[in-house]
């Protein structure tokens, strides 16, 4: 799996710090951008963040080309409706040896990897007989599994990028997307540091589980985190 941070909002701090400044200032957006020293912006932001008036963190985006995941993980990320996505196509790129994405659950379990392997090998074969036969890729890409390995670019904006860190870097969401949330949590915080402090599962963000009685049990571990 690689996860790259490749755009974002120049100085997203200092964009998000201003739009809040101004809902409160008589004078324009480029003054106070100009104006605001980066001790005020620091106060700022966190005081945003902390008090979770996050409206104005929407000013501020990041887009990640992401790479080696499967065709699983990406149902489960569009789901995420205030984001922008873009994906390989699977109608116009052959996937003729296509890579797949194999679950730890199965790769440790030599039966089961055996089971897994032949079966991508059969959808190939499969694949590549219907190429063959003249059916269009648009047609052949039926018979693919959801573990083929895909790619995708998607933007957030820093807001709906928070909500997306509360669900998916909590020890309850599925593997893949789990490690993929928590690389962009390391994405994002080399360069607006600030606005994700505290970034990750929910319990990480607010000091408490939000899961009640479907908690995975490890809060303590994952409170941790807040002092990383």
């Amino acid at each position: 799996m690689k996860v790259k941070l490749i755009q974002y909002t120049e100085n997203p701090e200092r964009v998000v710090a201003m739009a809040a400044r101004l809902c409160y200032s008589p004078i324009g957006a480029e003054e106070l951008s100009e104006t605001m020293s980066e001790e005020q912006i620091k106060k700022l932001v966190t005081k945003i963040v902390s008090l979770g008036h996050a409206s104005t963190l929407e000013h501020a985006s990041f887009t990640f080309a992401i790479e080696g995941i499967s065709r699983v993980l990406t149902h489960q990320l569009v789901r995420h409706r205030i984001a922008s996505y873009s994906q390989q196509s699977q109608r116009y790129v052959s996937e003729h040896d296509f890579e797949y994405i194999m679950p730890p659950a199965i790769a440790e379990r030599p039966e089961a990897k055996a089971k897994f392997e032949q079966l991508m090998q059969d959808i190939r074969t499969a694949y590549d007989d219907l190429s063959a036969m003249g059916v269009p890729k648009e047609d052949a890409r039926y018979v693919l599994a959801n573990a083929t390995e895909t790619k995708i670019v998607a933007t957030f904006n820093a807001r709906s990028l928070q909500h997306f860190f509360e669900l998916r870097c909590c020890n309850r969401a599925q593997w893949e997307i789990r490690a993929m949330a928590n690389l962009m949590v390391t994405e994002v915080k080399k360069v607006a540091p600030l606005l994700f402090k505290n970034a990750g599962a929910g319990c990480v963000q607010t000091g408490h589980c939000p899961e009640g009685s479907m908690t995975c049990g490890k809060f303590n571990e994952m409170i941790k985190l807040r002092e990383v």
